[in-house]
């Protein structure tokens, strides 16, 4: 692509946490950034702290959920800037803890739903548009996590997501070959945002033996350096999986 022509990343849940500083990295980093959430409130607050110099940036309501509501976002983003080089699947909820036996389906199906569900959607769409813009191609970045390969206690519906996530993530890297659409995942381990508020504090997270644990918390900003790591390599090379964690938390032999 030519230099000249800044590249469009698309980003969900930009309106807080892992979403809003990847967003802003992006930004700051001369990306055109498409911000989808549900808050418009919170997504204007994210581009209210775009940063001088930086792309551009568009607020878009979206339901992850919904794929007429996915649909129009990368519609507004290409009418918007043109194209999609990136998309940061960061979107995805957490449901209480709750043994398997007693968790509603409701509870099931919204988090399949938006951790799932919504992944796919957005995929769909980025890679309609990859296919079909000039020049070709793009890279969708997913935000697993380390329940990804481990889960937390009382955690079943997020941890069979996120497992699903990395195997989505290995099935679009391998159907991207031969249209420049590289695909990988990035899994996090106790970012500083306000969903794991509640590790850092008080009794701190529940541990595989029953005990709870104030667990150590790493800046969220080092979370948005490694996908924009991701997000700047050439399309002929990719990083399928990326761990990135607090050094101490309980997670190596966790269980």
């Amino acid at each position: 692509m030519d230099a000249k022509i800044a590249k469009v990343a698309v980003v969900t849940g930009a309106g807080s946490g892992i979403g809003r500083a990847v967003a802003l990295a992006l930004q700051g980093d001369g990306y055109n950034v498409a911000l989808a959430g549900r808050r418009a409130a919170e997504l204007e607050a994210t581009k209210a702290m775009a940063r001088a110099g930086g792309g551009e940036m568009l607020v878009d309501v979206t339901d992850v959920s919904d794929p007429l509501s996915v649909k129009s976002l990368f519609q507004a983003t290409v009418q918007a800037f043109g194209r999609v080089d990136v998309l940061f699947n960061n979107a995805g909820i957490f449901a209480p803890p709750s043994y398997i036996e007693d968790m509603p389906v409701a509870t099931w199906r919204q988090m399949v739903d938006v951790n799932l569900s919504g992944v796919i959607y957005c995929c769909q769409e980025a890679i309609r548009v990859m296919k079909r813009q000039a020049p070709k191609g793009g890279r969708i970045i997913n935000n697993g996590s380390i329940s990804a390969m481990t889960p937390r206690p009382l955690s079943s519906a997020y941890t069979t997501t996120k497992h699903a996530i990395t195997g989505l993530t290995k099935s679009i890297a391998l159907e991207g070959r031969g249209h420049n659409i590289a695909c990988g995942q990035i899994d996090i381990g106790n970012a500083t945002t306000a969903m794991t508020e509640p590790m850092a504090k008080g009794q701190g997270a529940l541990q595989a033996d029953g005990s709870k644990k104030v667990e150590p918390r790493m800046d969220v900003a080092h979370v948005a350096s490694a996908v924009l790591y991701m997000a700047n390599l050439p399309l002929d090379t990719n990083v399928l999986s990326m761990t990135i964690k607090a050094t101490e938390m309980p997670f190596e032999g966790r269980g």
